[in-house]
């Protein structure tokens, strides 16, 4: 048996980390200026975080959430302080797509309606609801298609106005930014409104941070730059420093009832230990703080890159559109300079790295931009 082949690969096969770098079997180094899709956000390895997983591996590292787990109390704990949402509370789950799952599943049973409004480019998973609301007619097969999603221009206040006064919508479910899409970012006048047209029809707001949450944008979460509060809140890469999780932030109009929501995996012990962790090391190392000076940097030597059309994003989640597709300068950067990057479309780099990145990782990655675009 081989793996089902659904990715393009590239002929490299990291085998340690450290940091902000990567170090492949031959023992190559190389500069992660992705992530692994945004979801390292302490550094790979970080001592902390191995030791706290670790211990956690040798004293338990699962059972059901049919008995007690103080783990998962100490995780919404800190996680609502951290977030600034204690208020809210906290359903942990597996992945991003299924965050957003429960999320739509959680206002469709608030409202009693089923219909979801979602944004043009928007990407919310591949899982069934969640594929059905992200925009990409590729990866949503047929059985996922339902009249229950519907798109509106990003930014457009008067289209979602004239869906919304339908009345048959549950929710509107939105990225704080646009990742996939190509760090396409919701002006904070448009969140303002939008969360106001949500309120006045009695729709959920849905914030999806899986990619823009978690620091990545120099506030916990993006929407916090509109100074908006959701109704519900998914969370998930940046969460566990690359230990699958998924967390849903409920707002405490909701009240929970018994099986409405369940998982088996989700909030297991060593999950949460791996979140716990990512939130010490948060909090230890300034890391927003580094975030937002590292992101001031990176933008501001981004602009002196030739063929840059335009930048976007915030922090460390960073869209560099350049004049000429990307797929060259992009090798170039991973087998000439050794320094991982990701794509959104053709024109697009997305820039990503582990939160605690700083100048040095900035300057590397600034010389070999330099020399590639030549």
């Amino acid at each position: 048996m081989l793996p089902f082949d659904v990715y393009p690969l590239w002929d490299i096969e990291p085998v340690r980390g450290e940091g902000c770098y990567l170090y492949d079997k031959n023992g190559v180094r190389y500069l992660d200026f992705y992530g692994g899709h945004a979801v390292i956000s302490v550094g790979h390895t970080h001592p902390r975080y191995v030791q706290r997983v670790t211990e956690q591996l040798n004293r338990l590292a699962f059972y059901s959430n049919a008995v007690q787990n103080s783990l998962q109390r100490q995780l919404a704990e800190r996680l609502g302080e951290a977030s600034g949402y204690p208020h809210f509370s906290l359903f942990l789950c597996n992945s991003g797509a299924e965050a957003n799952e429960n999320a739509i599943k959680l206002a469709s049973f608030d409202t009693g309606k089923k219909k979801v409004l979602a944004f043009g480019k928007a990407f919310h998973g591949r899982t069934s609801g969640a594929v059905a609301a992200t925009d990409n007619p590729k990866i949503v097969a047929p059985f996922n298609l339902t009249p229950n999603v519907e798109f509106a221009p990003l930014n457009d206040v008067e289209a979602v106005e004239a869906k919304l006064q339908t009345g048959e919508f549950c929710a509107v479910i939105i990225e704080g930014i646009q990742g996939v899409g190509g760090i396409i970012m919701p002006d904070d006048a448009f969140l303002r409104q939008l969360r106001a047209r949500c309120s006045e029809h009695g729709v959920r707001l849905i914030l999806d941070e899986i990619q823009s949450g978690y620091g990545r944008t120099g506030k916990f979460f993006a929407h916090q730059w509109a100074g908006i509060e959701p109704d519900i809140i998914t969370t998930a890469k940046g969460m566990a420093n690359g230990f699958p999780i998924g967390g849903v932030l409920i707002s405490p109009e909701f009240k929970p009832v018994h099986s409405m929501l369940g998982t088996t995996f989700g909030g297991n012990h060593l999950a949460c230990a791996a979140a716990l962790a990512a939130l010490e090391i948060f909090e230890e190392e300034r890391i927003l703080s580094n975030v937002a000076a590292t992101g001031a940097l990176l933008e501001s030597e981004l602009r002196s890159v030739a063929g840059v059309k335009e930048l976007r994003g915030r922090g460390l989640m960073v869209g560099m559109e350049m004049e000429k597709p990307t797929g060259e300068l992009r090798k170039k950067l991973l087998f000439e300079h050794k320094i991982f990057t990701g794509a959104a479309g053709t024109h697009v780099i997305r820039l990503l790295p582990p939160l605690c990145a700083g100048k040095p990782q900035v300057d590397e990655l600034m010389e070999a931009l330099r020399k590639a675009v030549k």
